[in-house]
C-alpha cells in the first residue's frame, strides 16, 4: 500500500513541477523518489497485511514483484531524459504517465479483490495506449496506438466478462472468499467459464500464441522507449498477475486446462522463435523473442503451487536483459529512420562497451551460462521435469537452441561487419543503464537463490 501511494504521489509531483516550470528537475527527482520507493517496498517484505477491506494485500509475492517493477521503472525513467530531448515541454506528461502506469502494475500484483485487479489493469493499459501513439506526427506510431487500443479494449472486455461470471458464480469479488468457496462447495459452470475468459484476456496481455498477432506491429510502430516498456515491464506484470489470479482464487487446474497451457506454451516458444529468425528489424525480432519468452514463463503455471519463486527469477532475468538490450538499441537508432539490424554493423569496433552489453543481454536471453537467463531456464526446466512435464521441457530446450540463431545474427553484425557510421559521443545514461542492468543480471545469475527464495 505504501508503494502504491508513493508512486502515485511521484506522478502528481511531476505534474506540479511542470506547473512550477522546473522541467530539468523532473527526471532526477523522479529517480530519487523511486529509489526511496524501492526502500519503502523492501521494508514491507515479510509482512502480511490487507488494506481497505482487502482491496490491497501486502505479502512476499506482491512486495517482491513490486520491487522488480520499481527497479525497471528507474531504468526506463532514466532513459527518458535523452529520448524526449526534443519534447522538453511534454516531458512531465510522459514521465507522469509512466509513473501512473507503474502504479497500475503494483496494483495488479497487490490486489485482494477482482475490482482492484481490473482497475490496475486498466490504468496500465490506458497508459500504454497513450505512450504507443505518443508520436503524433509519425504514422507508424498512430497505427500502433490504434491497433493496441482496439485489440487491448477487446481483451479488457473479455476479462471484465470473466470477472462478471465469477461474481455470478461466487457472489463476491474478494479473492479470499472466492478461494474458500472453491474448496467447500460444488462449483457452478459459470466459475470455470469465467476462469477461461480471464485466461484468454491475460494471454493477450502477455502476447502468447494465438493471441500474439498484435505484438510485432505494435512493438515496431511504437516509440522505441515504449517498446522497451512493453517488452519488459508490461509483459512481466501481466504474467505475474495471471499467476496470482490462478493461485489466489484457488482455481484447481484440471488436466484439460493443463493440456491447453502446455500447447500454448510450446506454440508460443516455437512460433516466436521461428518468426524471429526471419526479421530484419531488431524491434520486430525482440517482439517475437518476447512471444517466445512468454511461452517459457507459462511453464510456471504447470507447477503452480511451488513455482512463484521461479517465475520471479525468470521475470527478473528476462526483464533486466531486455532493459540492457533496449538501452543500446535506443542509442544506435536514436537518429535513424528504422531499426534494422544493419544499423548495428561494426558497433564492436566503434563502441566496444555498448556492443559488449548488448552481446551479454542477447546471450542471457538465449540462455547461455554465466548470465541469469541460463540459470532461470535451468530452474524452470528442473521444476517441470520433477512435476512430470518432460515434453514441454524438451520443446523448451529445442527452442532455446533455435533462439541462438537470431540473437547471434545481431552479435555477428556488431563484430564481423564494417561500421556504418563514424564514432560519435555517447550520452552517459546509455552506458549507466546498460551496464548496471547487465551487472544485476549477472549478479542474480551467480546468486539465484537470493531471488528464488524471496517467495516461499
Amino acid at each position: 500500500m505504501n508503494t502504491l501511494l508513493a508512486i502515485t504521489g511521484l506522478g502528481v509531483l511531476c505534474l506540479l513541477l511542470e506547473i512550477a516550470n522546473v522541467r530539468k528537475a523532473i527526471i532526477p527527482l523522479t529517480i530519487v523518489g523511486l529509489l526511496g520507493t524501492l526502500g519503502i517496498t523492501v521494508a514491507d517484505y515479510g509482512k502480511v497485511e490487507s488494506h481497505y477491506s482487502n482491496m490491497i494485500v501486502t505479502n512476499d509475492f506482491s512486495v517482491s514483484f513490486s520491487a522488480l517493477f520499481v527497479v525497471l521503472g528507474i531504468f526506463l525513467i532514466a532513459l527518458s531524459g535523452d529520448f524526449y530531448r526534443d519534447a522538453q515541454t511534454k516531458i512531465s506528461d510522459f514521465v507522469s504517465i509512466k509513473l501512473f502506469m507503474l502504479a497500475g502494475a503494483v496494483a495488479m500484483v497487490s490486489f485482494g479483490n477482482l475490482s482492484m485487479f481490473f482497475l490496475g489493469i486498466e490504468v496500465l493499459s490506458i497508459s500504454l495506449y497513450i505512450l504507443a501513439a505518443s508520436q503524433r506526427l509519425n504514422i507508424r506510431s498512430n497505427e500502433a496506438g490504434m491497433k493496441y487500443f482496439l485489440l487491448g479494449s477487446f481483451a479488457s472486455g473479455i476479462i471484465l466478462f470473466g470477472i462478471c461470471l465469477i461474481y455470478g458464480a461466487m457472489g463476491t469479488f474478494d479473492i479470499v472468499e472466492i478461494s474458500e468457496l472453491t474448496g467447500s462447495a460444488e462449483l457452478p459452470d459459470w466459475f470455470f467459464i469465467g476462469i477461461v475468459l480471464l485466461s484468454i484476456g491475460m494471454l493477450f496481455k502477455i502476447a502468447a500464441v494465438p493471441f500474439h498477432f498484435w505484438a510485432p506491429d505494435v512493438y515496431e510502430g511504437s516509440p522505441t522507449l515504449t517498446t522497451a516498456l512493453m517488452s519488459t515491464l508490461a509483459k512481466v506484470v501481466a504474467m505475474a498477475t495471471f499467476y496470482k489470479l490462478l493461485t489466489g482464487m484457488n482455481a484447481n487446474i484440471y488436466y484439460e486446462y493443463e493440456i491447453v497451457i502446455m500447447v500454448i506454451s510450446i506454440a508460443s516458444m516455437t512460433v516466436g522463435n521461428v518468426m524471429a529468425l526471419r526479421q530484419a528489424s531488431i524491434k520486430r525480432m525482440l517482439a517475437f523473442s518476447g512471444v517466445s519468452h512468454a511461452g517459457f514463463m507459462l511453464m510456471t503455471l504447470l507447477n503452480i503451487k511451488t513455482s512463484a519463486g521461479t517465475l520471479l527469477y525468470y521475470a527478473s532475468a528476462y526483464a533486466l536483459a531486455g532493459i540492457a538490450a533496449f538501452a543500446i538499441v535506443l542509442y544506435v537508432t536514436r537518429n535513424k529512420s528504422n531499426e534494422d539490424t544493419y544499423n548495428f554493423n561494426g558497433l564492436g569496433k566503434t563502441r566496444p562497451v555498448l556492443a559488449a552489453v548488448l552481446t551479454a543481454a542477447l546471450l542471457s536471453m538465449a540462455g547461455i551460462p554465466v548470465f541469469a537467463g541460463f540459470f532461470a531456464k535451468f530452474a524452470l526446466f528442473t521444476s517441470n521435469i520433477q512435476a512430470g512435464y518432460l515434453i514441454v521441457v524438451i520443446a523448451a530446450v529445442i527452442n532455446s537452441i533455435i533462439s541462438v540463431g537470431y540473437y547471434f545474427k545481431v552479435i555477428l553484425a556488431m563484430y564481423t561487419q564494417e561500421p556504418t557510421e563514424d564514432k560519435k559521443p555517447v550520452p552517459f545514461l546509455f552506458y549507466a543503464v546498460g551496464v548496471v542492468a547487465i551487472l544485476l543480471n549477472i549478479a542474480i545469475g551467480l546468486y539465484p537463490s537470493a531471488v528464488i527464495n524471496l517467495i516461499k
